[in-house]
């Protein structure tokens, strides 16, 4: 899809549902989950908590519904990915356009990473790690040697750490996407270039 980061804002600001999950994840960020009030969502909003009601009726839909936003994109790709012959060039294009994704949704790996109580409670932990499994089996070569398995598990962690532990480097976030996209295909290569000496 053609759209540009800001058509895609744009897009994001007109739908109503989407504007609320972006407001209420800002929110359970700056001042934690369990602080934070329906009102306070609305109240941000400026709209009526009825309005808001609408949409949502808990604190925890909204963050169900954009975990299932979220997981949409990852299965679409598992499915990609499941279509594609085994090659490298296979696993070199999972890995950047996970690196996208995961990009996309870093307000919401924040919330996760930050919350993870809630995340356990309301099961969300569960589907994902079903889902990087799924990721998982398409990357590993079972034949493989058992570093180079680890090699390609660690390719998805590098992606995963980078959101959190590169905060802290310098760069700007694309570029340290970028950076940390280098290493996770460096990985990936690495462990396929190993795979055909067998």
């Amino acid at each position: 899809m053609g759209v540009t980061m800001d058509g895609t804002k744009q897009q994001r600001r007109g739908n109503t549902r989407q504007r609320i999950q972006d407001v209420a994840l800002e929110l359970f960020a700056e001042q934690g989950y369990e602080k934070t009030s329906l009102r306070e969502i609305a109240e941000r909003l400026d709209v009526t908590k009825a309005a808001l009601y609408y949409h949502f009726k808990t604190k925890e839909e909204i963050i169900v519904s954009v975990f299932q936003d979220l997981t949409k994109p990852i299965e679409e790709l598992i499915e990609w990915g499941r279509s594609q012959p085994h090659t490298l060039q296979t696993k070199q294009e999972m890995v950047r356009r996970y690196s996208r994704i995961l990009a996309d949704a870093e307000p919401f790996f924040r919330f996760m990473h930050d919350n993870q109580g809630t995340v356990r409670d309301l099961r969300i932990g569960d589907t994902f790690k079903d889902r990087m499994r799924d990721m998982r089996d398409i990357f590993i070569d079972p034949e493989a040697p058992l570093v180079d398995q680890v090699r390609c598990v660690s390719a998805m962690f590098t992606l995963h750490a980078g959101m959190f532990v590169m905060k802290d480097l310098d760069g700007d976030f694309e570029e340290r996407r970028e950076a940390v996209l280098d290493v996770a295909l460096d990985l990936v290569t690495q462990a396929h270039e190993h795979a055909g000496e067998n």
